[in-house]
């Protein structure tokens, strides 16, 4: 498989170094362009492993791997020129799998990809995250987390959110919905569904997600 990495790195031409040499290895790569909203487009890449810096606009590094560590286990590597102890502690402390100075060698970065990339992934898939207004959906997890609080969703919860999700541009109807939950084991009817749908609100409701699911009458439902 072509595994991702996701570069969150401020200097360019760091950031461009890295990306063009771990390309030419044949992986994919993202660098952040928004450092005051990276969880979106860590959701949106869904990568393998991070290459984190410390010093960053709007939040450090270590904010971002506190961030990510709240709904993703997914391998951070941090690549930094403050390599004192004292932020190497603080790294691991916040969740951080390794630790690499700046300057480095790009083919001693490369290694230490490798290894993490074996070590993560040779007995266990990889997880997916979706996300939505700030909310992140992790389907391995089957949690929803937002705003430092994690929901723990139902089979039928989950089977609603993905779907809601990955269609959030468009209305889903109550037949497609139903289908959806027609996977399980039980039998799916309409008020089954108005059931489902209720319950799940009130859920999101409760770490503050209001109108995060509105009804088109009639038709169906869309993400808020």
């Amino acid at each position: 498989m072509m595994y991702k990495i996701f570069i969150v790195e401020d200097d360019v031409i760091i950031a461009r170094s890295m990306m063009h040499h771990l390309e030419s290895w044949e992986y994919e790569v993202h660098c952040v362009e928004d450092f005051s909203n990276v969880m979106t487009e860590f959701a949106a890449f869904e990568p393998q492993l991070v290459l984190m810096d410390i010093t960053l606009p709007f939040y450090n590094g270590y904010h971002w791997c506190n961030e990510i560590r709240k709904i993703s286990k997914v391998p951070v590597i941090f690549v930094s020129s403050a390599s004192d102890n004292m932020n190497i502690v603080m790294a691991v402390n916040m969740g951080a799998d390794d630790f690499i100075s700046k300057p480095f060698d790009l083919d001693v970065l490369t290694v230490k990809i490798q290894a993490m990339l074996r070590r993560s992934y040779d007995f266990a898939g990889t997880g997916t995250i979706l996300e939505h207004r700030g909310a992140m959906l992790n389907l391995t997890e089957a949690t929803l987390t937002y705003q430092d609080k994690k929901l723990e969703l139902t089979k039928n919860d989950l089977r609603i959110l993905q779907v809601l999700t990955e269609n959030k541009e468009k209305v889903v109807s109550r037949d497609t919905l139903m289908t959806k939950l027609w996977e399980s084991d039980s039998y799916v009817d309409e008020n089954t569904l108005s059931v489902n749908m209720n319950r799940l609100r009130k859920k999101l409701e409760s770490v503050g997600l209001t109108d995060y699911i509105i009804t088109k009458k009639g038709i169906g439902y869309r993400l808020g």
